[in-house]
């Protein structure tokens, strides 16, 4: 995992499309200097997305400054869901700036008022109470302490367990990823919890026993009876995959939360807003959580993100103690307020139900060509995976996914660097906004790189 994209310019065919134009070798050798300095100032955690320096981005394209166009099938990572630079978030943005309001801390704005309002609003019963912070780190950090200290207050001491699942991800602070648990990234963490844990996330291919019984027998190894579970906190769908749990285990896993007394949180940073096709992925299950984590898409643009949940979750902290410096910043909340809006007015959620079936054929098709090595694929809305494996195995195989990304970057398709436990996941993401006609370019454009992968690792 982490291979850096090569900076040196290479010659690239022509391509002009509706969707897509590239008329200039790749990267354009004048972006190279500015590829250089960031490399000398940015530790290399910074690097290894293809290298495009962005100039501007507009709906579903992204442009450099030399007359190139991609088709992004990246949103920022998932962030613009209403569309690059929607013109309506812009100016909700110009305006606020305007305004002469632009931070206010913790006091009281009208912006941040009629956000959480309208989260609220958009959230099952009883979700009414809706908490607002800056990144999906620091909102899945906060439903931890807040399932946590649930839990001493009704359990004790004892009370403390987390239970999140393997080759999950949260994000990067210190809680976030112990709760992730990513397979083989466990250098990342320090002063391990041990009473943080990770059960087997069902996913059918990975791990094929989809029973609930491994959940259970994880805690029992683990040494935890279940009145010791605090929270339980899992992706809506696994964004290394996407990979979703099947129907029934989430609905005995809310079952069992309820029965103990344990906070059931659903992180909706990558899969809220419409990105499934329904506004909450959760919605798919048929089951409401105690605790919503959301961000990305909820802005389209200013990093923004928020704890949605049931008062008695959300009210143990009195008054200044449970606040943040950017808490609801007013810029970000026009923004999420003109996205949420947009999202919710043009039924992007709909488009991406609609278009789910062409994403899903789509990559299905480009299974079956390369069975050998495209172990697994899956789609749920406007947001699909190809993962990769070596010939014949179920050993993921990076160095592919890395390829195909790489090749769909030079013909005008871009997304970014492979994600996974292992780094084996090409992603599909793009813009709420994408017509189908777009959607099947990219397509195509994904079957002939991913093609043209295999035949050049097969002779290397």
């Amino acid at each position: 995992m982490g291979k850096e994209f090569n900076i040196t310019p290479q010659s690239v065919p022509r391509v002009e499309t509706r969707y897509r134009t590239i008329l200039t070798p790749l990267p354009h050798p004048d972006s190279v200097p500015t590829l250089e300095k960031l490399r000398q100032w940015e530790p290399r955690s910074m690097r290894g997305q293809p290298p495009i320096v962005w100039d501007r981005a507009e709906d579903i394209w992204v442009y450099d400054k030399y007359g190139n166009r991609w088709l992004d099938w990246s949103s920022g990572v998932l962030v613009t869901n209403a569309g690059h630079g929607a013109p309506e978030i812009r100016q909700a943005i110009i305006d606020q700036v305007n305004s002469g309001l632009i931070h206010n801390y913790c006091f009281p704005s009208e912006e941040r008022a009629q956000l959480v309002e309208l989260l609220a609003s958009l959230a099952p019963e009883p979700l009414k109470k809706a908490f607002l912070l800056t990144t999906g780190s620091e909102a899945t950090e906060c439903a931890i302490k807040l399932s946590r200290s649930h839990g001493i207050q009704i359990g004790g001491r004892e009370k403390i367990g987390i239970v999140g699942f393997e080759r999950g991800f949260h994000g990067r602070t210190l809680g976030a990823q112990q709760a992730g648990g990513m397979a083989g990234q466990k250098s990342w963490i320090v002063n391990e919890d041990p009473a943080i844990i990770n059960a087997p996330f069902p996913d059918g291919y990975w791990q094929q026993d989809t029973r609930f019984d491994t959940f259970l027998a994880t805690i029992e190894r683990r040494g935890f009876r279940p009145q010791e579970i605090a929270g339980v906190m899992m992706e809506t769908y696994q964004g290394v995959g996407p990979d979703f749990a099947p129907d029934e285990y989430v609905r005995e896993l809310a079952q069992w939360c309820h029965q103990y007394q344990v906070v059931l949180v659903f992180d909706e940073v990558q899969a809220g807003f419409g990105r499934t096709g329904k506004f909450w992925a959760f919605e798919h299950y048929g089951v409401i959580p105690d605790v919503i984590c959301c961000g990305k898409g909820i802005s389209s643009s200013l990093p923004l993100s928020a704890v949605i949940g049931r008062p008695e979750i959300l009210e143990q902290f009195g008054p200044g103690s449970m606040t943040s410096t950017h808490t609801g910043n007013p810029v970000c909340c026009a923004a999420a307020l003109a996205s949420v809006q947009k999202i919710v007015r043009e039924r992007l959620s709909e488009n991406a139900a609609r278009l789910e079936s062409v994403l899903r054929s789509g990559l299905e098709q480009i299974r079956l060509k390369h069975t050998s090595v495209v172990g697994h694929v899956t789609a749920r809305g406007l947001v699909g995976g190809l993962q990769t494996v070596k010939p014949g195995t179920r050993e993921p195989w990076h160095d592919l996914a890395h390829e195909i990304i790489k090749r769909c970057f030079h013909k005008g398709l871009l997304m970014f660097a492979p994600v996974g436990a292992w780094g084996q996941t090409v992603k599909i993401a793009p813009p709420l906004t994408i017509p189908q006609e777009a959607l099947e370019e990219g397509l195509a454009v994904l079957l002939e790189a991913t093609g043209e992968a295999v035949a050049a690792l097969r002779l290397s």
